[in-house]
């Protein structure tokens, strides 16, 4: 999450945008009963499938992955790994894969097969263009493309950098030409005391850089905003632990200051918490239980990977640390306590926000740079709103706001503004060529406007006590769907239709794919969703 005060944005130099909105366009109306829209809606969602169940998915698909790379054109170099199955109510199975080429992880090569219960079948690919190297065989040594990774990583800023892994040999094809390319990590610290785990790409042929990406994703928030809240706990020999038994084991550890391992389990005499240390650990504990239950009961989702497991949180992270962060390797989500360790930083919707990375890596894994950086981040931002909104809390009620009682500005002004994003200064309301060459932080912002425009509409309105004022890049006037419809489009199009590669053209695609499943192509939602997106000047 980035502020507006240069102070800020040195505390947050990596961290994650919480903002969103958006505006919609007068629809037609809709046909057909709203029963028969309910029940299209219906069949189009994901089966709650069990660990075991999603867990014998994937390794049936992958038993017939050969015969699938070969119906779908694939070379005979070509292989398909599963990365998740997802079934519909009504028969269609949305398998996503990544792909090896002579043995090679094929970077930008990910696709997803839909196939409906008749048989018919359908592809969208990370990249159209076909997989095809001179070599295998690298003209740059790795100790090369270890001297360059440290060299971008040097330029990052970034401390104690370190290429402990050997460079991993990988095909390049997430953007034009595919290539044999390095992929190297470099560990150490980001400007803000984030951790950082850098992959660079490097050309095999000639040793240029190709793509950088910081594995970390960084976002900041309040804590203790929440008021009294309901905890599940585990009962111990010696009293309680938060230890949550009901969302797949999820635990809450006091870091204490530090920066490796878990820290200590919060343990309390009695099964009341608060006050101390224990605020932020109730806080922490608080939000990973509202964000499990959000995308369970709201959208068939148990936990991050939908396998029935939990992540773990950590609170007190570091020294004077101004920030959050999820780390895919740890599988877990860690908070700072703020400048003068006074202010810990586990709000509810950064909680979400930063889960919804996780999220996003166990489906489309966009990239994180370029306009699929934005859109990665700005899913976190929809989510994270999303999940505000249905935690119902009068402490904290929700809204389209980002950081509202943070206050890093001095000033009293929120973080991000959804229905607007550029009143923040950085974020862009529309999008343009240039977007992807932005921060990914501030890139975001047409895609969390559009989110907004789809919910609520354009124009003046009053949600909880708060005014928002939309505007449209074409002078449109929108009209919303509601914020629980624009959430499962967003959300289907995610799972089952983005890519590592996806940009804002593929991302109104895909939300129009989405919404013609769960409403039909010719629905007032999918006109809807067209809408929002011309308005945020997405053709």
């Amino acid at each position: 999450m980035r502020s507006n005060a240069s102070t800020a944005r040195k505390n947050t130099a990596r961290a994650a945008a919480l903002v969103a909105s958006a505006a919609m366009v007068v629809i037609g109306v809709q046909t057909g009963s709203a029963s028969a829209s309910a029940d299209r809606e219906s069949s189009a969602q994901p089966i709650a499938l069990s660990a075991g169940q999603h867990a014998a998915a994937i390794k049936d698909a992958q038993g017939v992955a050969g015969s699938t790379a070969a119906k779908i054109g694939l070379g005979g170099k070509e292989k398909l790994i599963v990365r998740d199955v997802v079934k519909d109510a009504d028969g269609t199975v949305h398998t996503r894969y990544e792909r090896t080429y002579d043995g090679l992880p094929v970077l930008g090569g990910d696709l997803v097969v839909h196939q409906a219960k008749n048989g018919s079948r359908s592809v969208t690919k990370a990249t159209e263009a076909t997989i095809s190297v001179p070599s295998t065989t690298p003209s740059i040594a790795p100790a090369g493309a270890k001297k360059n990774a440290l060299s971008v990583a040097a330029d990052a800023k970034t401390a104690k950098a370190d290429t402990a892994k050997a460079p991993r040999k990988v095909i390049w094809a997430a953007e034009g030409k595919p290539v044999l390319a390095w992929e190297t990590e470099v560990t150490g610290v980001q400007k803000d005391g984030t951790p950082s785990r850098l992959k660079v790409v490097t050309d095999a042929t000639t040793g240029k850089e190709l793509f950088r990406h910081e594995a970390i994703e960084t976002g900041t928030g309040t804590s203790t905003y929440s008021g009294t809240v309901p905890l599940t706990t585990t009962q111990t020999s010696s009293g309680y632990s938060l230890t949550d038994g009901a969302r797949g084991g999820h635990k809450t550890y006091d870091l204490n200051q530090g920066t490796d391992g878990t820290g200590n389990l919060y343990t309390n005499s009695s099964d009341t918490w608060g006050g101390g240390r224990q605020t932020a650990g109730v806080d922490a504990h608080y939000g990973a239980a509202v964000t499990w239950d959000f995308y369970k009961n709201v959208l068939g989702r148990t936990g991050i990977r939908n396998d029935g497991q939990a992540a773990y949180s950590r609170v007190h992270y570091g020294d004077n640390y101004v920030n959050a962060f999820w780390d895919d390797d740890c599988f877990c989500m860690t908070y700072g306590d703020g400048e003068g360790n006074n202010h810990p930083l586990t709000s509810l919707d950064v909680a979400a926000h930063e889960m919804s990375h996780g999220v996003t890596s166990a489906t489309a894994g966009l990239n994180y740079s370029g306009e699929s950086g934005g859109l990665n981040e700005a899913t976190s931002d929809i989510f994270g709103t999303a999940a505000e909104f249905y935690a119902n809390n009068a402490a904290d009620p929700g809204d389209y706001l980002i950081g509202e009682k943070i206050d890093i500005n001095g000033d009293g002004t929120p973080l991000r503004y959804m229905d607007k994003p550029s009143k923040d200064g950085g974020s862009k309301d529309y999008w343009s060529s240039g977007i992807g060459r932005l921060d990914v932080h501030y890139s975001s912002g047409p895609a969390n406007h559009f989110f907004y425009l789809l919910s609520e509409g354009s124009g003046t309105k009053t949600i909880n006590g708060v005014t928002y004022n939309s505007p449209t890049y074409n002078g449109s006037k929108v009209t919303g769907i509601g914020r629980d419809k624009a959430t499962k489009i967003w959300y289907k199009a995610l799972t089952t239709y983005f890519t590592t590669t996806t940009n804002y053209k593929g991302a109104r695609a895909g939300t129009l794919s989405a919404a013609a499943d769960l409403y039909g192509s010719t629905s007032a939602e999918y006109k809807a969703v067209a809408a929002a997106w011309t308005a945020i000047n997405v053709k």
